[in-house]
């Protein structure tokens, strides 16, 4: 796709000399640890990187494979990875549940962290542990852990501060008078369709505002969304919000998401392999979606969940963002900050079959990456949640 290769390397070069700016009042901007690289794939027709719209055998095959297909920053390993110690395995009857599951299901690996070991690893669909998979919408949950990081170093002020006072250009829009706090938890009252079978839809036409508007596609889709309840008062979920957030979050901090990531999570994580982030045409980061990991590095991600984060975020921020902040009726389910909420614990989800799923009181992560044969499956997802139950319960 060259106009898009041109334009991110364009964005580039103008975040490297002056494009981000941190918040008034701030001059310390984090430094890198090392060397954040923004990559270009070789020029594409636009209409192959529909990803939607491919086929099963080429999810399956660029899932593991995104920055071939895609423009993105590459952040090296953590300097100091964290060991995963392999523990008592899970049951026999268990662990050969599991594998059925990721053989109905199409997923490519599954990782059950128990008690501060890990209990299962296995893959599929040709994937292996050294390969990178796609996150999808789990990088809303990184995003959001970003947003946390940029309170607790003071460059967000308050998540009760308006949208527009880091991102003015959408004032005199349906954003007048959202917070910080009502993107994080999608109740801004704008609409949004994030119907992923609808070519017209929302979140179908992303691509196509980049082709029109290139660096300021985001802002400019945005500004064009209608406004179809009072803010905080209507759930509803948005790939654009999330984008939103990250556009926040990189005029706070004066840092791309991936890059100012290598600091707040890379490290203080311990990933043992790289994070690759999909970039937009400003030169930033993907807020709401794509960036790709070992499946280890999803559940070391996890982990940091459950041990509450560190200093990175404020005390007690995963406990909030990972509790029912929106309730879904009387179901148990509901939406935290960018994090979903279960009868049991908290997790990440993407399309396709993604997912980190938290059982703090069980000291459990669950990591799933797939290919789903659709989008979205209720019935797919189902069949995890009954799993995970499952795995909860056994010693």
């Amino acid at each position: 796709m060259k106009s898009f290769g041109l334009t991110v390397s364009l964005a580039a070069l103008a975040l490297s000399a002056c494009s981000y700016g941190a918040a008034e009042g701030f001059e310390d901007i984090p430094e890198p640890l090392g060397e954040v690289l923004l990559v270009t794939p070789e020029d594409r027709d636009p209409s192959e990187l529909q990803v939607l719209f491919w086929s099963d055998e080429q999810r399956s095959d660029r899932f593991r494979d995104m920055e071939s297909w895609f423009a993105g920053h590459e952040v090296p390993a953590a300097t100091n990875p964290r060991t995963l110690p392999e523990g008592e395995p899970l049951p026999a009857p268990l662990a050969q549940e599991i594998r059925a599951t990721m053989l109905e299901t199409g997923a490519a690996g599954v990782m059950v962290y128990k008690g501060g070991t890990v209990r299962f690893e296995d893959y599929a669909l040709g994937f292996a542990p050294e390969q990178r998979w796609t996150s999808f919408s789990v990088a809303k949950s990184f995003t959001s852990t970003l947003l946390g990081a940029a309170v607790a170093d003071g460059f967000i002020a308050d998540l009760d501060d308006p949208v527009t006072t880091y991102v003015p250009e959408l004032a005199g829009t349906s954003y007048d008078g959202v917070t910080v706090r009502q993107i994080a938890t999608m109740t801004s009252g704008v609409a949004w369709n994030e119907d992923y079978t609808d070519s017209k839809s929302d979140v179908a036409q992303m691509n196509r505002f980049v082709v029109e508007f290139g660096p300021d596609a985001m802002i400019e889709q945005l500004k064009r969304l209608d406004r179809e309840a009072p803010a905080g008062e209507k759930w509803v979920y948005k790939t654009g919000e999330t984008n939103l957030i990250g556009i926040v979050v990189e005029n706070a901090v004066g840092l791309p998401l991936a890059q100012y990531a290598q600091e707040k999570i890379v490290e203080p994580a311990g990933f043992e392999g790289g994070l690759f982030w999909m970039s937009d045409p400003r030169g930033g980061n993907i807020g709401g979606c794509c960036l790709s990991l070992r499946l280890s590095d999803y559940t070391r991600m996890g982990i940091f969940a459950l041990e509450g984060g560190g200093d990175t975020v404020p005390d007690g921020w995963f406990a909030e963002a990972g509790d029912s902040l929106v309730d879904f009726g009387d179901s148990g389910f509901g939406y935290g900050y960018q994090w979903w909420t279960y009868p049991q614990g908290y997790g990440a989800q993407g399309i396709f079959g993604q997912s980190i799923t938290i059982v703090p009181e069980e000291e459990l992560v669950v990591t799933v990456v797939g290919n789903w044969p659709t989008a979205t499956s209720s019935a797919h997802r189902e069949a995890w949640r009954t799993i995970v139950g499952k795995i909860a319960a056994t010693d």
